[in-house]
Parts: C-alpha cells; structure tokens; sequence
C-alpha cells in the first residue's frame, strides 16, 4: 500500500534552459487542494490581531511573570487582554511626544518579558517598524544595527542597559531616546545626556505622554511591520523586512493547518516564552496565541531553572530548539539508567512496545495508554502534565532524540522548518505521522514549494528521488533585505525565494533537509563534499552531542571537531577500564579510536564513500558556544569561526594522520 500523500502538484516540472537548471514540479499542502486559506476577517496588520482580541477576550490572562516573594519564585501573576492594551496605549503616546512618527524605527533589546510584548505592540498600533536588538551577538552587532536601520527610539532590558551606553557616542547619530524597562541611575541619565540623548525609566517613561492622545495612522496589509536582522554565518547582519502581510498570512495557514488535524488553538492554550523574541520563530507563535485569545507565560531568564518555571506555568504547547530537546533527552536517560535494573527493564519493555505499535501507524494516545499511566506519566509531568504539542524548529531534531520523544513524553512531537524570510512556519510535520520522523514535514498550506537542481552537488530535482534546493513563494515571504536590493536580486528569482537548503522528497509529501548549498568544499584529488549532510548522518547518533566537519583542497581526508555526550563516553570508559574524569577522557587515545570506529560504523551503514570518512577526530569536552563566537544565536555553525578557533587542532591531526 502506498503512503498517503501529504501535497499536491500545481506546476509540472520544468527542463534545465537559458543557463537556469530545471526544477521539479512545484507542490502544495493537501490541506490547500482548494487554494490557499482566505486571510482571517479584519486581519490586515499586525495591530489588528491584538486589538480584535482586546475585544473579543478582554478578561482572559494575556501576560504573566512569577512574581518574587522573599527572593523566591512563586506563582505567575496575569494581566489581562484590557490591562495589556491600556498600558500599550500609554507607551505609544509616550513614544509619538518624543516626536517618533509613522515609518520611524524602534528598537527593543533585552530577553523576553511583558515589557517586550508591550513595546512591540506600542510600534504595531502607531505604524512604527519594530527592530529587535540582538541580545547574542555583542555590542558590535547592536551598534550595526541602530546605525544600519536608523533607529530612533531602543527600549531595554534594565540589565542590558550598561551594555547599550558602551556604544555611545557613536549609536547617538539616530538614537535618541532610551526606555529602560526597570530602573536607571543618575549617573547612567548624565552620561547620556551628554550626548543629547534622553533616558528613561520604565514608569517615567509611561507618565511622558499622559494628557496627550495621538491618532493611530491607518495601516495597510503592505506595511512593514518589523525589521529582523539575522545574524548571517558570515558577514554583517541582514535586515529582514517582514509585512504585516507576511504575518497574517501565516497566521490564517497555522489556523487552517491545526484545524485540519484537529489541535486547534483556544482560548485555553497557555505559552512559555523562552526563545527569542527576537527571532522570527518566537514572534509568530506568540502571535498565534494572541490571535486566539490564549496566554502567554514568561520564563526568569535562566535556562537551569526553566523546567522548573515549566512545572509552574504548565504550558499546552512546548516550543523548542533541539539543544534543549536534547538536553530533555540527556536528563531523562540519565535518570533511566540511575533507577536500577527493575525499572530500566520496565521502562525499556514499555518503550519497546509503544514505539513498536507507533511504527505500525498507531495514533500516540493509542499505542499503550497503560504505558502512559504506569511509566511514561513521569516524564509529561516533568514538562507540566499539560503539554499536547511540542514543536522543534531552528536547526535539525536528531532522529534518535525526536523518536524517544515521541515514545515518552505522551504528546504530539513536531519538527518545523522555515527562515526569517519565510516568516518562520514554512514545514511542518503532522500529528500521528510516524513516517515523517527525521523530516519537516510537507508545505504548510500557505505556500508553494519546489526543488530546483544543484548540478555542481549532483542533485537533480527530476530524479526519481528528487533532491535539490528548496524554493518558496508565497505572501509569507519577506519585502526584502533593508538597504541591500543586491542581496535580494540574489534570492528572489521570478517571485521564488531560494532557501540555500537542499531538501529531498519523501514518497508521503514531507520534505527532508539533506544539506546546505554553499557548504561544500573540494579535497585535494577533486571530490566535492557537501559536509552539512555528512554531519547530519554521523551527528545521529547518542554519543555525538554535536560535530563540525573539515576538509580542504590541500588534504585527501576529513577531520572532524566532536562534542561527546559526556554520560555515553563515561559508561563506555568504565566498561572498558579506562578511568579519568570527562576532560582527561577527551584527550584518551582510546576513546578517540573508538569514536572514529563509531563514525566508520555509520558510514558503512549509509553507504559512504570512501572519502567522506573520517580520518581524525579531536574531542572538545566544552560544547561550541555563543560566547567563544562558534554558533549563531540559533545554533548554527559559523564556520569560519570554528576553522580559525581549532585550527592549530586541525593542524596537528593533518601532520598526526599522514
């Protein structure tokens, strides 16, 4: 029998012509067979999705943080919907008599917070392009930024304030007024003031307008509505122009998406707000919820104490990166294997029974309630008992993590794919689908969606397994890059966006992301090697946390860079008589030989050839970071960064290895 198919053809295929390669047919959602879903009534902008549910929920909890009693957290206290809007209304008429005008930039810096939300809405009701500030990339990128989109007015976060003044006097070209959203000091005041720059502190800012009542402009669907600047792996930041059209749009595919497998959001659904903001991912969920009325819930900050605000909160819907899956996964078996043998060996027959009826199609909640009861009810209670969906976007969801999540934590487990150029949701796997495991999933039903060939990596998109880079269109799409038309010309060709990811067909309709299109490089005897694949297949595998891949046109070999999973090296370090703690583990010879052996074993089990196997590894106990400048703050390698950081590493494993 074969699967059920999740997408629809629209487009046929077109042959290579004119020096443009072919692409395959372009598809759609099944759940769009009758066109796209139509925009949401009265939705044109941004302003309106909060306002309607001002209207619609005035009394629902819109915000909460736990409030601090004697230095401990306790409960999480709400404003509602009306108490939100009326202090939004406060803000934007503080912000138009610091003679702020429709069109001007705003920017918001800091972590997440009621404040945050407050402010972005302030922007969204007058007209104003909101610019998140990014908090991980250092000051230089924050002072790119305020210069590079203009920004008039920044809002902050009371901790990051000290790191915003280090950029004064260049930043005070634009920037000329400062919202703290706690205190201020004189002495911080002076030192701006210096510069004809005001400072405020959050509750002084919201009494600067009182008394004055500025008109809100007239907003239209083209507008754009933010300016999010990714921080390229390469380069400076690009600033990403998103439309209020964008995101209604998505908006209208998520609505029609969980409709149509029946998770639709309610007014019931409550959010932990943890990942950025400032990332396109964050923005749009957290705009779902406040399109429906739903609540949001913001964590402390701190990412030791999250599962703890988790148990608090009891969130229904569970967004992640897989760094943090991962850490879930890591925790949970190191639990298993501490309980002693009676019950690893019930957890491990009850695993082997769910995944096993998972496989033969069964739904979640049907393939071994009583397992859920008895053994897996631990595990959801640890993520609040509540949790229905858990959504994995950013980068790939190991394939080993993302199943034992479906097995235990007794709750739909879906992986997302999408850029900020694609307003985020652009893949999504399906509930209940065990065969989409390791894959995004098919469109949402909101785009169109075609795989043009790669002919210098060998993908051809007519293929009978077609592969090759995966090409958007649609209204989710971005306006453009701010101030860079050449950057845009090189991604929007006849209305298509080319992602730079390369993505596989799979027989139901969802799409596997195989590689990346500009990270290939040439060894020295003329083999290509498209290394994001290759770390995608040995990084799949529980004793590997994370791994960076190198080769060169100088070298016949690849080396690799790994950060192991501390629990697995130590267990198997104990079965085989070696001793030392973690770091002196690292540096063993034996373990490395081991490692090596374990990357041979998948590579003959996917069939590599022969120099796309590692020669040499080197064993980091430290994982790649933000703060040594090797990951993007959505954990993606930068490459250039992690070459000259390792590289008298990767020095010494070429000499050791020849």
């Amino acid at each position: 029998m074969s699967p059920e198919k999740f997408i629809i053809e629209v487009e046929p295929a077109k042959v290579a012509k004119d020096g443009r390669p072919s692409t395959g047919p372009v598809y759609r959602s099944v759940f769009a067979k009758d066109g796209f879903p139509p925009p949401i009534d009265g939705l044109d902008s941004c302003w309106d999705i909060f306002r309607l549910s001002v209207e619609k929920y005035p009394n629902n909890r819109m915000l909460g943080c736990r409030e601090i009693v004697d230095g401990k957290p306790g409960k999480y206290v709400w404003m509602s919907y009306k108490e939100v809007y009326d202090i939004v209304i406060k803000v934007g008429n503080s912000i138009r008599s610091c003679g702020v005008d429709e069109g001007d930039k705003c920017g918001i810096y800091g972590a997440n917070c009621s404040e945050w939300i407050i402010s972005m809405e302030a922007c969204n009701a007058h007209g104003l392009y909101c610019v998140p500030l990014y908090d991980t990339l250092g000051a230089g990128a924050v002072e790119f930024i305020i210069s590079h989109a203009e920004v008039k007015i920044a809002f902050v976060e009371e901790k990051k304030l000290s790191e915003l003044l280090k950029i004064f006097p260049n930043a005070s070209t634009y920037l000329k007024t400062i919202v703290s959203f706690g205190k201020v000091t004189p002495q911080q005041k002076e030192e701006v003031e210096k510069f004809g720059v005001a400072l405020y502190c959050w509750d002084e800012f919201l009494q600067l307008g009182s008394g004055k009542q500025f008109d809100l402009p007239v907003k239209k669907k083209e507008d754009i509505c933010t300016i999010m600047y990714t921080s390229g792996t390469t380069g400076d930041p690009k600033g990403v122009m998103i439309s209020n059209t964008s995101i209604v749009t998505l908006i209208a595919g998520v609505k029609c998406l969980l409709e149509s497998v029946n998770e639709a959001l309610t007014v019931d659904d409550v959010y932990l707000s943890y990942l950025p903001l400032a990332h396109i991912f964050d923005r749009v969920i957290e705009e779902c919820f406040i399109n429906n009325g739903a609540s949001i819930g913001f964590w402390r900050g701190d990412v030791k104490l999250l599962t703890e605000d988790i148990g608090e909160l009891k969130p229904t819907i569970f967004c992640a990166v897989p760094r943090v899956l991962d850490r879930i996964y890591s925790g949970l078996q190191q639990k298993i294997s501490s309980g002693g043998l009676l019950r690893s060996t019930l957890f491990n027959l009850a695993y082997a029974y769910k995944h096993h009826n998972l496989k033969k199609g069964r739904k979640h909640y049907e393939a071994s309630p009583i397992s859920d009861k008895v053994v897996f009810s631990k595990v959801k209670e640890g993520l609040g008992g509540k949790v229905r969906l858990i959504l994995s976007g950013a980068a790939p969801l190991a394939s080993h993590v993302e199943s034992f999540l479906r097995v235990v934590a007794c709750c739909h487990v879906l992986q997302g794919y999408g850029l900020t150029e694609t307003c985020a949701g652009t893949f999504v796997s399906l509930p209940n689908q065990y065969n989409m495991l390791g894959t995004v999933g098919p469109p949402v039903p909101n785009v169109d969606v075609c795989l043009e060939s790669v002919p210098e990596m060998s993908y051809d998109a007519l293929s009978s397994t077609p592969r090759g880079e995966v090409c958007v269109r649609g209204d989710t799409l971005f306006s453009g890059y701010f101030k860079r038309e050449d950057l845009t010309k090189e991604v929007m060709i006849d209305g298509w966006f080319h992602t730079g990811d390369i993505g596989e067909w799979q027989p139901n309709g969802s799409l596997k992301i195989v590689d990346r299109k500009k990270n290939i490089f040439k060894l020295s005897q003329g083999e290509y090697v498209a290394v994001e694949n290759l770390e995608n297949i040995y990084g799949d595998n529980p004793v590997i946390d994370s791994i960076w891949i190198y080769g060169n046109s100088f070298e016949s070999f690849l080396i690799a860079v790994i950060n192991p999973n501390q629990r697995a090296v130590e267990q198997w370090a104990e079965h085989n008589g070696i001793s030392g703690d973690f770091n002196a583990l690292c540096e063993n010879s034996k373990v490395k030989e081991y490692m090596i052996g374990e990357l041979a074993k998948a590579g003959k089990e996917k069939k590599l050839k022969g120099f796309e196997f590692i020669k040499a590894v080197h064993l980091d106990p430290q994982p790649f970071d933000m703060e040594r400048d090797l990951l993007t703050p959505t954990f993606k390698k930068k490459r250039p960064q992690l070459l000259k950081y390792y590289k008298d590493v990767i020095d010494n494993m070429y000499k050791g290895t020849k």
